[in-house]
């Protein structure tokens, strides 16, 4: 599942970045800020009418996504215990 079609507040791990092109500097940049394997993120807000930007919480640290970079983002739903 990609980040951007994550329901607001589900736990989710990251599994990986997809770059759009080889050298792709938007999915460098996001694996920089801690977009890794295996790391826990959630969707802590989305915008007005569900449009941008998407606030993501991955770790202890809030990072504001427009809905094209978060899309990028593959995820795994973590299943409530």
């Amino acid at each position: 599942m990609r980040l951007s079609d994550l329901p607001k507040g589900s736990p989710a791990v990251v599994d990986r970045v997809d770059d759009a092109h080889a050298s792709d500097p938007i999915a460098q940049r996001l694996r920089d800020l801690g977009f890794v394997e295996g790391e826990p993120v959630r969707v802590v807000a989305i915008g007005p009418l569900g449009a941008d930007p998407l606030l993501i919480q991955i770790g202890s640290t809030r990072f504001a996504l427009r809905r094209s970079e978060a899309a990028r983002v593959m995820v795994s739903a973590q299943v409530a215990a």
